[in-house]
């Protein structure tokens, strides 16, 4: 497994806190935001097999093993910055007997080459990363992609209505105000757009127990 050239660059784990990372899969689907949300974002990036797929920011590999399930013949590298949960991930996989390349490195300095992916998929990381690392990891989220690729992105977005903002709190107060306040106010877009990206859009969103889930598909040209 690769390491990031920055071993001691602060992160904000899963859930926020360390001792909770186990628990990880299991608070998702009580929340609501588990299989079937990242069953909706594999449908939305029209997968086929031979194609070369990144899934950044893969935490406990639920996305990774599940692209790998139903698209046996594709190449994919699940890569996050946190090795406990990247621990986590590898187990599963092996249960799963899917074929996954893990890689810990951060998602502002991706260790692949220009033009490599057909497809980023990104669940639920960008809440995590301040205003700053947001745009270095949309740059390159662009730079890695082939021309002509795409990348879907769930995350929080701009709550649907007061109650839905009222309950991103709770988000907030677990990973930080300053990471999440650019979700809040729908800004993930713009860092797309800002980027270099094309055709950025919102596909979709739901309403959770913590706020509103968006899906988002941008292009590179």
């Amino acid at each position: 497994m690769k390491e990031p050239r920055n071993d001691k660059k602060i992160y904000v784990p899963a859930l926020g806190f360390h001792r909770l990372t186990p628990l990880y899969d299991w608070i998702a689907g009580c929340a609501g935001y588990g299989f079937r949300f990242w069953y909706t974002l594999m449908m939305q990036a029209q997968l086929e097999d031979e194609q070369r797929v990144l899934d950044l920011g893969s935490g406990t590999g639920s996305l990774a093993i599940l692209i790998k399930q139903c698209f046996p013949g594709i190449e994919i590298s699940a890569l996050d910055c946190d090795p406990k949960i990247l621990s986590l991930a590898s187990r599963k996989a092996e249960r799963a007997q899917a074929g996954i390349h893990f890689v810990r490195a951060f998602a502002e300095r991706l260790p692949y080459p220009d033009n490599y992916f057909d497809r980023i998929l990104s669940s639920l990381l960008f809440h995590h990363l301040t205003g700053d690392s947001k745009r270095k990891t949309a740059i390159e989220m662009l730079r890695v992609l082939k021309p002509g690729g795409e990348m879907y992105v769930m995350d929080w977005g701009r709550a649907a209505n007061p109650v839905m903002r009222c309950l991103f709190f709770t988000v907030q107060l677990v990973d930080g105000f300053d990471n999440t306040c650019d979700n809040a106010a729908g800004r993930l877009p713009v860092f797309f757009e800002q980027a270099g990206f094309c055709k950025v859009g919102q596909l979709q969103a739901f309403n959770t127990i913590f706020g509103t889930l968006a899906f988002y598909r941008a292009v590179k040209a």
